[in-house]
This record gives structure tokens, C-alpha cells and sequence, in this order.
């Protein structure tokens, strides 16, 4: 199985006998990437969907108002437009959704794994390393 088909329990159970947090969180974040790369697929889809909604009835609005000739095949590819366009758009928006909210479980699994690990302040940081 691949990194972006893991499902969030796996990446909580994975490495949880050794503890490699960082290994985790390394995991999670390039999840997240994917993730991120498959929702902004889903926003062009969806904008390309809208455009055929919009062009088909157009089209449509055009033959059948008047200035436009009525053509059987030019009507018929407007309504394929139309439709194709809701069915992609419909499937789409799930995909979207689903993408989405393994991207929030994502995150907040990450987050839980950050406020795990034992982090120490480093007093002065830079400012003292120069002196």
C-alpha cells in the first residue's frame, strides 16, 4: 500500500512500537501533500465542469431562442454538455469532500503526534551562539 492509501490508523499504528515520532509526522506530512495536490485537482475539474454547464446552456438558450439555427447535433452536444457537466461536477464535489476531511483527520493526527514529542526551549537561540 502506498503512502497516499494509508488510512490515518495506519499511520498511528505504524512505527507506534519503536516510537519514531518524527518518522510519523514525516509520513503524515507527505500525506498531506498528496492530499493537498488531489484537492486542487478536484478545484480545475471543477471549474472545467461548470464551464461545460455554462457553455451547454448557452448553447442551448441560443437554438432555442432563435438567432442561431436549430441543428440536431449541435443541440444534442449542448445537452451532453450540460449533463456531462452535473455528472462530473456531482463526483467531483464527493471526491472533494472526502479528500478534504481525510486532510483535516491528517492534520490533526500530525498535530497530536507534534504535541507528543518531548521538545525542549533553547534559551537565546542564535544571540548567545555568536557571543
Amino acid at each position: 500500500m502506498a503512502d497516499g492509501d494509508m488510512t490515518d490508523q495506519d499511520f498511528a499504528e505504524s512505527d507506534a512500537a519503536d516510537g519514531d515520532l518524527p518518522a510519523q509526522i514525516s509520513r503524515l506530512e507527505a500525506r498531506i501533500d498528496g492530499l493537498a495536490e488531489t484537492l486542487e485537482r478536484c478545484r480545475k475539474i471543477a471549474l472545467v465542469s461548470k464551464a461545460a454547464i455554462a457553455a451547454g446552456a448557452i448553447g442551448m438558450a441560443v437554438m432555442t431562442l432563435g438567432p442561431m439555427r436549430i441543428d440536431p447535433m449541435a443541440m444534442l452536444a449542448a445537452m451532453t454538455a450540460v449533463i456531462g457537466g452535473i455528472v462530473v461536477f456531482g463526483s467531483n464535489r464527493s471526491t472533494s469532500e472526502q479528500t478534504a476531511a481525510g486532510m483535516r483527520a491528517a492534520e490533526a493526527l500530525r498535530a497530536e503526534l507534534i504535541g507528543r514529542l518531548e521538545l525542549r526551549v533553547v534559551d537565546g537561540g542564535l544571540a548567545e551562539q555568536e557571543s
